[in-house]
């Protein structure tokens, strides 16, 4: 066995390997802090509806133009809001999933963000 090192991996320093490993942890924590300050917008019935969402994936804005609001049809207006709040925090999972993998380089690793 190499010095420092397990057999089948080829013969990598445990140290090396434990830097790399803080240095990761050190840029998805830096990376998640900046994604939960991030704003995702989106919008349905043509801009009818804006939706802001954070990286923490929590609404923090909802605007809605006056001319969508027809008292005889809540469902669509509901369907709507719906619609751009599922755009807004799908819009934030695909940044945080993306940004994530460009440090893990894909590895699978459930659970971490």
């Amino acid at each position: 066995m190499a010095k420092g090192g397990f057999p089948g991996m080829g013969g990598m320093n445990m140290n090396s390997l434990m830097k790399q490993a803080q240095k990761m942890q050190q840029d998805m924590e830096r990376t998640q802090s900046e994604l939960e300050e991030k704003e995702f917008e989106a919008s349905a019935g043509g801009g009818a509806i804006k939706v802001i969402a954070n990286g923490k994936k929590e609404i923090i804005n909802i605007s809605i133009k006056p001319d969508v609001v027809d008292a005889d049809d809540v469902e669509m207006l509901e369907d709507l809001i719906m619609t751009a709040c599922n755009a807004a925090l799908k819009k934030a999972d695909e940044e945080t999933a993306s940004a994530m993998k460009k440090i893990t380089g894909g590895l699978n690793m459930p659970g971490m963000f």
